[in-house]
């Protein structure tokens, strides 16, 4: 492999890597107030679908970035009426979610599948840095967006770590009965983290429609949602291990490109399976010692709340 190859080999990768960022640093904060959404996947579709048709009959990318966000943020709010004022159960929801994000994005996105977008967002490369063998164009000739997946991550760390609003978060997701008691607003906290979530899975999907891929077409996300869902678990609720895990993902997923474009003599079905089939070998070194998970995980993961008095 020469110079060249390992360059778009590493640039393939981090852009792979991109959507699964936001999806799951979202994600992460939603589960850190105790809000357990199986919906990211619906939400990127959604995203996706609204951020693409919106740039197709308006011709500026930014609009469809917005329309995105607001789109994910929308099925974000309808699961948190649904669990948090209605109390339905978490898992169930953001199943339902999921299905229906999968339905509706199909509907709405009839008229668009054939539709040719020639909008995109320029790249900002940083002068020097952006010269850099291999790692220069991967991670420093980026477009705005990518710069700020990865600037997410650090704000979301100094946010949950450094702020009293993300103790008063967290402190929701450990316990919300005494956050309650001291009179932290549980519901508005967690609907907080929600929309939060819920924004940035419909970022992931618009990223995808409008400056990845260039297209829409039906399920364009791929189950992407439930990798990302997935890589939060392996980061163990952590921003700087879910960074990793993305990472490692869109490197697994680069190599599969790589492959097929040298040749390799394996099925491309195969290697096309070879990011899941990553996460699921994951996961499973992960559960080998549960204590791991249960001492990260927040403690009313998933558990309803309700203020009694």
């Amino acid at each position: 492999m020469d110079i060249p190859q390992a360059s778009a080999l590493v640039s393939s990768a981090v852009l792979a890597a991109i959507p699964l960022m936001f999806a799951g640093i979202g994600e992460l904060v939603t589960e850190k107030s105790g809000v357990l959404n199986l919906g990211v996947e619906g939400m990127m579709l959604m995203g996706a679908v609204s951020g693409y048709a919106v740039t197709t009959v308006t011709g500026e990318p930014w609009l469809g970035v917005l329309a995105a966000i607001g789109a994910g943020m929308a099925m974000a709010l309808l699961f948190g009426f649904l669990t948090l004022t209605m109390l339905a159960n978490q898992v169930a929801t953001g199943l339902s979610l999921t299905i229906f994000g999968i339905g509706l994005s199909a509907y709405v996105g009839k008229p668009y599948t054939s539709a040719a977008v020639s909008a995109t967002i320029a790249v900002w490369p940083i002068p020097g840095l952006a010269k850099i063998p291999v790692l220069g164009a991967a991670f420093f000739s980026l477009r705005p967006l990518e710069y700020l997946a990865f600037l997410m991550f650090p704000l979301v760390a100094w946010f949950l770590y450094r702020t009293r609003a993300g103790l008063v978060l967290r402190s929701v997701g450990e316990s919300p009965q005494v956050a309650h008691s001291v009179g932290f607003p549980v519901i508005g906290v967690r609907y907080g983290a929600t929309l939060f979530g819920g924004a940035m899975a419909g970022l992931a999907g618009g990223y995808y429609s409008i400056v990845q891929l260039h297209l829409w077409q039906e399920q364009l996300t791929a189950g992407r949602g439930w990798i990302a869902l997935a890589l939060v678990v392996f980061a163990t609720w952590r921003p700087g291990r879910l960074l990793v895990g993305a990472l490692l993902f869109g490197a697994v997923n680069g190599l599969q490109f790589y492959a097929q474009g040298v040749g390799v003599a394996v099925p491309t079905q195969f290697l096309a399976m070879l990011p899941y089939v990553a996460t699921i070998v994951v996961l499973v070194l992960i559960s080998r010692n549960p204590n791991t998970i249960r001492l990260n995980a927040p403690a009313s993961l998933g558990k309803p709340f309700f203020a009694a008095g």
